[in-house]
Protein backbone atom coordinates (compact mmCIF):
# COMPACT_ATOMS: atom_id res chain seq x y z
CA UNK A 1 0.00 0.00 0.00
CA UNK A 2 3.10 2.47 0.16
CA UNK A 3 4.60 4.02 2.98
CA UNK A 4 3.13 7.01 2.73
CA UNK A 5 -0.30 4.77 3.00
CA UNK A 6 0.59 2.97 6.09
CA UNK A 7 2.29 5.50 8.06
CA UNK A 8 -0.70 7.69 7.83
CA UNK A 9 -2.78 5.16 8.77
CA UNK A 10 -1.07 4.27 11.89
CA UNK A 11 -1.63 7.89 12.98
CA UNK A 12 -5.22 7.67 12.74
CA UNK A 13 -5.52 4.50 14.44
CA UNK A 14 -3.42 5.45 17.03
CA UNK A 15 -5.29 9.16 17.35
CA UNK A 16 -8.83 6.98 17.03
CA UNK A 17 -7.17 4.62 20.26
CA UNK A 18 -6.59 7.53 21.95
CA UNK A 19 -9.96 9.24 21.81
CA UNK A 20 -11.63 6.15 23.13
CA UNK A 21 -9.26 5.95 25.81
CA UNK A 22 -10.09 9.86 27.17
CA UNK A 23 -13.59 8.49 26.58
CA UNK A 24 -13.45 4.62 28.41
CA UNK A 25 -15.46 4.11 31.12
CA UNK A 26 -14.18 0.66 32.46
CA UNK A 27 -10.85 -0.81 32.86
CA UNK A 28 -11.83 -3.09 30.17
CA UNK A 29 -12.52 -0.56 28.05
CA UNK A 30 -9.71 1.07 28.65
CA UNK A 31 -7.23 -1.56 27.87
CA UNK A 32 -8.95 -2.53 24.06
CA UNK A 33 -8.61 1.16 23.82
CA UNK A 34 -4.94 1.15 24.34
CA UNK A 35 -4.58 -1.70 22.42
CA UNK A 36 -5.79 -0.42 19.75
CA UNK A 37 -3.27 2.52 20.24
CA UNK A 38 -0.89 0.82 20.38
CA UNK A 39 -1.59 -1.50 17.50
CA UNK A 40 -0.88 2.60 15.61
CA UNK A 41 2.33 3.12 17.05
CA UNK A 42 3.66 -0.08 16.48
CA UNK A 43 2.86 0.44 12.77
CA UNK A 44 4.32 4.08 12.43
CA UNK A 45 7.77 3.05 13.62
CA UNK A 46 8.88 0.56 10.88
CA UNK A 47 7.67 2.69 8.19
CA UNK A 48 9.03 5.60 9.60
CA UNK A 49 12.75 3.99 9.69
CA UNK A 50 12.22 2.26 6.34
CA UNK A 51 12.00 5.29 5.16
CA UNK A 52 15.55 6.38 6.62
CA UNK A 53 17.23 3.29 5.52
CA UNK A 54 16.08 3.31 1.95
CA UNK A 55 16.97 7.55 1.46
CA UNK A 56 20.12 7.82 3.89
CA UNK A 57 23.56 6.86 2.72
CA UNK A 58 24.86 4.08 5.27
CA UNK A 59 28.01 6.51 6.36
CA UNK A 60 25.17 9.03 7.35
CA UNK A 61 22.93 6.47 8.70
CA UNK A 62 24.00 7.21 12.91
CA UNK A 63 23.04 10.95 12.75
CA UNK A 64 19.86 10.11 10.69
CA UNK A 65 18.82 7.60 13.34
CA UNK A 66 19.98 9.81 16.17
CA UNK A 67 17.92 12.54 14.51
CA UNK A 68 15.36 10.24 13.52
CA UNK A 69 14.27 9.29 17.79
CA UNK A 70 14.52 13.20 19.04
CA UNK A 71 10.79 13.51 18.54
CA UNK A 72 10.27 10.48 20.43
CA UNK A 73 12.40 11.66 22.95
CA UNK A 74 10.37 14.79 23.35
CA UNK A 75 7.30 13.53 24.24
CA UNK A 76 9.17 11.33 27.54
CA UNK A 77 11.23 14.87 28.18
CA UNK A 78 7.77 16.68 28.35
CA UNK A 79 5.29 13.67 29.29
CA UNK A 80 6.52 13.20 32.83
CA UNK A 81 5.31 16.79 34.05
CA UNK A 82 2.58 17.57 31.81
CA UNK A 83 1.35 14.11 32.32
CA UNK A 84 2.20 14.75 36.30
CA UNK A 85 0.74 18.34 36.02
CA UNK A 86 -3.00 17.27 34.01
CA UNK A 87 -3.34 14.34 36.31
CA UNK A 88 -3.28 16.85 39.66
CA UNK A 89 -4.53 19.94 38.93
CA UNK A 90 -7.24 18.52 36.01
CA UNK A 91 -8.56 15.21 34.18
CA UNK A 92 -6.18 12.08 33.63
CA UNK A 93 -8.60 11.89 30.23
CA UNK A 94 -6.85 15.49 28.94
CA UNK A 95 -3.64 13.55 28.88
CA UNK A 96 -5.18 11.29 25.64
CA UNK A 97 -6.94 14.03 23.64
CA UNK A 98 -3.36 16.07 23.90
CA UNK A 99 -2.81 13.43 21.27
CA UNK A 100 -5.56 14.83 18.74
CA UNK A 101 -4.43 17.71 17.51
CA UNK A 102 -0.50 16.11 17.33
CA UNK A 103 -2.17 13.03 15.16
CA UNK A 104 -3.91 15.87 12.68
CA UNK A 105 -0.85 17.37 12.20
CA UNK A 106 1.05 14.23 11.87
CA UNK A 107 -1.38 13.20 9.17
CA UNK A 108 -0.53 16.71 7.15
CA UNK A 109 2.92 16.15 7.42
CA UNK A 110 3.39 13.19 6.21
CA UNK A 111 1.20 13.80 3.16
CA UNK A 112 3.79 16.23 2.20
CA UNK A 113 6.79 14.89 3.07
CA UNK A 114 6.50 11.16 2.90
CA UNK A 115 6.66 9.44 -0.94
CA UNK A 116 4.17 7.20 -1.02
CA UNK A 117 6.90 4.30 -1.80
CA UNK A 118 5.97 0.74 -2.71
CA UNK A 119 7.98 -2.73 -2.44
CA UNK A 120 8.20 -3.80 -6.23
CA UNK A 121 8.02 -7.70 -5.87
CA UNK A 122 5.58 -7.89 -2.74
CA UNK A 123 5.84 -11.60 -1.59
CA UNK A 124 2.35 -13.69 0.15
CA UNK A 125 1.39 -12.70 3.60
CA UNK A 126 2.53 -15.56 5.52
CA UNK A 127 -0.53 -15.64 7.33
CA UNK A 128 0.17 -19.34 9.28
CA UNK A 129 2.89 -17.14 10.47
CA UNK A 130 1.58 -14.39 11.39
CA UNK A 131 -0.92 -16.36 13.62
CA UNK A 132 1.38 -18.38 15.13
CA UNK A 133 3.97 -15.64 16.28
CA UNK A 134 1.26 -13.25 17.10
CA UNK A 135 -0.57 -16.79 19.55
CA UNK A 136 3.27 -16.94 20.83
CA UNK A 137 4.40 -13.25 21.39
CA UNK A 138 1.45 -12.69 22.91
CA UNK A 139 0.89 -15.68 25.48
CA UNK A 140 4.52 -15.22 26.47
CA UNK A 141 4.04 -11.69 27.54
CA UNK A 142 0.81 -12.12 28.65
CA UNK A 143 1.60 -14.77 31.11
CA UNK A 144 4.61 -13.37 32.18
CA UNK A 145 3.04 -9.99 32.85
CA UNK A 146 -0.23 -11.72 35.12
CA UNK A 147 2.14 -14.11 36.74
CA UNK A 148 1.44 -13.30 40.70
CA UNK A 149 -1.22 -10.87 40.21
CA UNK A 150 -4.60 -11.85 41.38
CA UNK A 151 -6.49 -11.16 38.46
CA UNK A 152 -5.96 -15.07 37.14
CA UNK A 153 -5.27 -18.29 39.08
CA UNK A 154 -1.37 -18.86 38.95
CA UNK A 155 -2.11 -22.10 36.12
CA UNK A 156 -4.23 -20.03 34.02
CA UNK A 157 -0.72 -17.62 33.62
CA UNK A 158 1.26 -20.42 33.45
CA UNK A 159 -1.00 -22.19 30.49
CA UNK A 160 -1.26 -19.14 28.86
CA UNK A 161 2.65 -18.90 28.76
CA UNK A 162 3.29 -22.87 28.20
CA UNK A 163 0.78 -22.49 24.97
CA UNK A 164 2.48 -19.05 23.71
CA UNK A 165 6.23 -21.07 23.98
CA UNK A 166 4.74 -24.15 21.77
CA UNK A 167 3.29 -21.46 19.41
CA UNK A 168 6.61 -19.98 19.19
CA UNK A 169 8.94 -23.30 18.72
CA UNK A 170 5.98 -24.00 15.77
CA UNK A 171 6.49 -20.91 14.16
CA UNK A 172 10.63 -21.35 14.33
CA UNK A 173 9.54 -24.54 12.40
CA UNK A 174 7.70 -23.35 10.34
CA UNK A 175 9.71 -20.16 8.96
CA UNK A 176 12.64 -22.32 8.12
CA UNK A 177 10.56 -23.85 5.08
CA UNK A 178 8.94 -21.17 4.34
CA UNK A 179 10.55 -18.43 1.75
CA UNK A 180 8.71 -15.08 2.56
CA UNK A 181 8.09 -16.13 6.81
CA UNK A 182 6.34 -13.11 8.31
CA UNK A 183 9.66 -12.76 11.14
CA UNK A 184 12.36 -13.71 8.76
CA UNK A 185 14.65 -15.63 11.14
CA UNK A 186 17.59 -16.26 8.35
CA UNK A 187 18.39 -12.24 9.14
CA UNK A 188 19.64 -13.63 12.53
CA UNK A 189 22.96 -15.63 10.80
CA UNK A 190 24.02 -11.79 10.36
CA UNK A 191 26.40 -11.30 12.87
CA UNK A 192 25.27 -7.40 13.67
CA UNK A 193 21.66 -8.01 12.83
CA UNK A 194 21.51 -10.74 15.35
CA UNK A 195 23.44 -8.24 18.01
CA UNK A 196 20.74 -5.23 17.22
CA UNK A 197 17.91 -7.98 17.70
CA UNK A 198 18.90 -10.56 20.38
CA UNK A 199 21.20 -8.28 22.21
CA UNK A 200 19.68 -5.46 22.09
CA UNK A 201 16.41 -7.34 23.52
CA UNK A 202 18.23 -8.87 26.62
CA UNK A 203 19.15 -5.30 26.86
CA UNK A 204 16.02 -3.51 26.56
CA UNK A 205 14.03 -5.95 28.88
CA UNK A 206 15.96 -4.37 31.80
CA UNK A 207 15.75 -0.29 30.35
CA UNK A 208 11.72 -0.96 29.58
CA UNK A 209 11.55 -1.93 33.57
CA UNK A 210 12.68 1.43 34.71
CA UNK A 211 9.96 4.12 33.48
CA UNK A 212 7.36 1.21 35.34
CA UNK A 213 9.34 1.15 38.22
CA UNK A 214 10.72 4.55 38.93
CA UNK A 215 7.34 6.27 38.81
CA UNK A 216 5.61 3.79 41.06
CA UNK A 217 8.44 4.08 43.45
CA UNK A 218 8.34 7.90 43.66
CA UNK A 219 4.86 8.17 44.00
CA UNK A 220 4.01 4.88 46.47
CA UNK A 221 7.27 4.54 48.39
CA UNK A 222 8.21 8.64 48.56
CA UNK A 223 4.84 9.96 48.78
CA UNK A 224 5.49 12.26 45.88
CA UNK A 225 2.79 13.81 43.91
CA UNK A 226 2.64 12.60 39.64
CA UNK A 227 3.78 16.23 38.88
CA UNK A 228 6.34 15.68 41.38
CA UNK A 229 7.35 12.24 40.10
CA UNK A 230 7.19 13.81 36.70
CA UNK A 231 9.52 16.72 37.22
CA UNK A 232 12.02 14.03 38.78
CA UNK A 233 11.49 11.44 35.86
CA UNK A 234 11.93 14.42 33.32
CA UNK A 235 16.02 14.12 33.71
CA UNK A 236 16.35 10.81 32.32
CA UNK A 237 14.76 11.59 29.04
CA UNK A 238 16.67 15.15 29.43
CA UNK A 239 19.92 13.19 29.10
CA UNK A 240 18.84 11.16 26.54
CA UNK A 241 18.03 14.19 24.64
CA UNK A 242 21.53 15.78 25.18
CA UNK A 243 23.14 12.47 23.86
CA UNK A 244 21.68 12.77 20.24
CA UNK A 245 23.55 15.62 19.35
CA UNK A 246 27.27 13.85 20.33
CA UNK A 247 26.11 9.89 19.05
CA UNK A 248 27.41 9.94 15.71
CA UNK A 249 30.80 11.33 16.87
CA UNK A 250 31.48 9.59 19.85
CA UNK A 251 30.04 5.91 18.12
CA UNK A 252 33.38 6.90 15.14
CA UNK A 253 35.83 7.72 17.78
CA UNK A 254 35.55 4.44 19.34
CA UNK A 255 33.63 2.19 17.31
CA UNK A 256 30.50 0.02 17.48
CA UNK A 257 31.83 -2.99 19.30
CA UNK A 258 33.68 -1.13 22.32
CA UNK A 259 30.78 1.18 22.45
CA UNK A 260 27.52 -1.39 22.98
CA UNK A 261 30.04 -3.00 25.65
CA UNK A 262 30.77 -0.94 27.77
CA UNK A 263 27.98 1.36 27.84
CA UNK A 264 25.57 -1.76 28.01
CA UNK A 265 27.26 -2.47 31.62
CA UNK A 266 27.22 1.57 32.44
CA UNK A 267 24.02 1.66 31.67
CA UNK A 268 23.48 -1.26 33.89
CA UNK A 269 24.57 0.27 36.72
CA UNK A 270 23.28 3.55 36.91
CA UNK A 271 19.63 1.07 36.92
CA UNK A 272 20.90 -0.43 39.72
CA UNK A 273 21.32 2.77 41.81
CA UNK A 274 17.98 3.51 41.20
CA UNK A 275 17.78 0.89 44.39
CA UNK A 276 19.88 2.92 46.66
CA UNK A 277 17.63 5.71 46.92
CA UNK A 278 15.38 6.49 49.92
CA UNK A 279 12.85 9.37 50.53
CA UNK A 280 15.78 11.30 52.20
CA UNK A 281 18.07 11.31 48.88
CA UNK A 282 18.33 14.92 48.27
CA UNK A 283 15.88 15.05 45.04
CA UNK A 284 19.00 17.01 43.04
CA UNK A 285 21.32 13.71 43.31
CA UNK A 286 18.49 11.36 41.82
CA UNK A 287 18.01 14.11 39.15
CA UNK A 288 21.57 13.91 38.24
CA UNK A 289 21.80 9.73 38.09
CA UNK A 290 18.79 9.69 35.91
CA UNK A 291 20.36 12.51 33.76
CA UNK A 292 23.63 10.50 33.12
CA UNK A 293 21.90 7.04 32.90
CA UNK A 294 19.49 8.35 30.43
CA UNK A 295 22.56 9.61 28.82
CA UNK A 296 24.56 6.12 28.61
CA UNK A 297 21.21 4.61 28.01
CA UNK A 298 20.01 6.47 24.74
CA UNK A 299 23.95 6.24 23.03
CA UNK A 300 23.32 2.30 23.70
CA UNK A 301 19.94 2.88 21.66
CA UNK A 302 21.46 4.88 19.24
CA UNK A 303 24.26 2.33 18.70
CA UNK A 304 21.66 -0.67 18.44
CA UNK A 305 19.05 1.07 15.99
CA UNK A 306 22.48 1.61 13.57
CA UNK A 307 24.36 -1.64 14.06
CA UNK A 308 21.26 -3.55 13.32
CA UNK A 309 21.05 -2.43 9.77
CA UNK A 310 24.71 -2.78 9.06
CA UNK A 311 24.80 -5.49 6.64
CA UNK A 312 21.57 -6.15 5.74
CA UNK A 313 20.78 -5.61 1.69
CA UNK A 314 18.32 -2.92 0.45
CA UNK A 315 16.08 -5.87 -0.50
CA UNK A 316 16.00 -7.50 2.64
CA UNK A 317 15.38 -3.54 4.79
CA UNK A 318 11.46 -4.14 5.28
CA UNK A 319 11.46 -7.29 6.90
CA UNK A 320 14.61 -6.70 8.79
CA UNK A 321 12.56 -3.04 10.35
CA UNK A 322 9.48 -5.27 11.17
CA UNK A 323 11.69 -8.40 12.34
CA UNK A 324 13.70 -5.38 14.84
CA UNK A 325 10.48 -3.18 15.63
CA UNK A 326 8.65 -6.15 17.31
CA UNK A 327 11.62 -7.38 19.38
CA UNK A 328 11.88 -3.88 20.66
CA UNK A 329 8.28 -4.11 21.16
CA UNK A 330 7.99 -7.61 22.70
CA UNK A 331 11.10 -7.26 24.86
CA UNK A 332 10.09 -3.60 26.43
CA UNK A 333 6.65 -4.91 27.26
CA UNK A 334 8.46 -8.23 29.05
CA UNK A 335 10.93 -6.22 30.84
CA UNK A 336 7.43 -4.43 32.29
CA UNK A 337 5.85 -7.97 33.31
CA UNK A 338 9.53 -9.23 34.80
CA UNK A 339 9.33 -6.09 37.18
CA UNK A 340 5.90 -6.54 37.97
CA UNK A 341 6.45 -9.76 38.88
CA UNK A 342 9.10 -9.24 40.70
CA UNK A 343 7.16 -6.88 42.75
CA UNK A 344 4.03 -8.60 43.55
CA UNK A 345 6.36 -11.67 44.69
CA UNK A 346 8.07 -9.51 47.07
CA UNK A 347 4.59 -8.10 48.01
CA UNK A 348 3.47 -11.74 48.53
CA UNK A 349 5.85 -13.02 51.07
CA UNK A 350 5.09 -10.20 52.78
CA UNK A 351 1.76 -11.36 52.75
CA UNK A 352 0.52 -7.77 52.60
CA UNK A 353 -1.58 -5.92 49.94
CA UNK A 354 0.46 -2.78 49.61
CA UNK A 355 4.22 -2.33 48.20
CA UNK A 356 7.29 -0.92 50.21
CA UNK A 357 10.30 0.88 49.52
CA UNK A 358 12.08 -3.16 50.01
CA UNK A 359 10.04 -4.77 47.08
CA UNK A 360 11.75 -2.11 44.87
CA UNK A 361 14.99 -3.00 45.57
CA UNK A 362 15.65 -6.31 44.43
CA UNK A 363 13.36 -5.59 41.01
CA UNK A 364 16.22 -2.82 40.38
CA UNK A 365 18.77 -5.15 40.89
CA UNK A 366 17.06 -7.82 38.59
CA UNK A 367 16.24 -6.15 35.67
CA UNK A 368 20.03 -4.46 36.15
CA UNK A 369 21.14 -8.12 35.99
CA UNK A 370 19.49 -8.74 32.40
CA UNK A 371 20.39 -5.56 30.56
CA UNK A 372 24.10 -6.11 31.59
CA UNK A 373 23.57 -9.93 30.25
CA UNK A 374 23.37 -8.15 26.62
CA UNK A 375 27.33 -7.78 26.98
CA UNK A 376 27.78 -11.43 26.04
CA UNK A 377 25.96 -10.72 22.41
CA UNK A 378 28.02 -7.49 22.07
CA UNK A 379 31.45 -9.33 22.66
CA UNK A 380 30.66 -11.55 19.28
CA UNK A 381 30.95 -8.80 17.37
CA UNK A 382 34.00 -8.04 14.95
CA UNK A 383 35.93 -5.63 16.28
CA UNK A 384 35.32 -3.60 12.71
CA UNK A 385 31.49 -4.22 13.22
CA UNK A 386 29.74 -1.26 11.22
CA UNK A 387 32.76 0.23 10.42
CA UNK A 388 30.96 1.71 7.07
CA UNK A 389 28.34 2.87 9.11
CA UNK A 390 30.26 4.52 12.30
CA UNK A 391 32.67 6.38 9.51
CA UNK A 392 35.89 4.16 10.07
CA UNK A 393 37.71 2.75 7.76
CA UNK A 394 37.42 -1.22 7.51
CA UNK A 395 40.62 -3.14 7.74
CA UNK A 396 41.91 -4.42 4.23
CA UNK A 397 41.50 -8.01 4.01
CA UNK A 398 42.31 -8.09 0.23
CA UNK A 399 46.16 -7.26 0.54
CA UNK A 400 46.85 -11.07 1.40
CA UNK A 401 45.52 -14.33 0.47
CA UNK A 402 45.52 -17.61 2.52
CA UNK A 403 47.32 -20.45 0.40
CA UNK A 404 46.36 -24.16 0.76
CA UNK A 405 49.27 -24.65 3.16
CA UNK A 406 47.98 -22.41 5.87
CA UNK A 407 50.70 -19.54 4.73
CA UNK A 408 49.84 -16.17 3.99
CA UNK A 409 50.57 -15.31 0.34
CA UNK A 410 50.90 -11.73 -1.13
CA UNK A 411 47.85 -10.55 -2.89
CA UNK A 412 48.39 -10.62 -7.13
Amino acid sequence: YGARTVFRSAIVIFTLGSILCGLSTSLADFVLYRIIQGMGGAMMVPVGRLVILRSIPKADLVTALAWLTVPALIGPVLGPPLGGFITTYFDWRLIFFINVPIGILGVILATRFIENVREVDVPPLDLKGLVLSGLGLAGVVFGFAVMGEEMVPLWVAGAVTAIGVVALAFYVAHARRTPHAVLDLGLLKLPTFRAGVVGASIFRVGIGALPFLLPLMLQISFGLSPLASGLLTFASSAGALIMKTTAAPIIRRFGFRRILVVNSLLSAAFIAVNALFTPETPHLVISVVLLIGGFFRSLEFTALNAIAYADVEQADMSRATSFASVAQQISISMGVAVAGLVLEVMRGMRGSETLILSDFTPAFLIVAAISALSVFSFLRLPKDAGAEMAGRKRPDHNDTLPDPRGEVQPNP
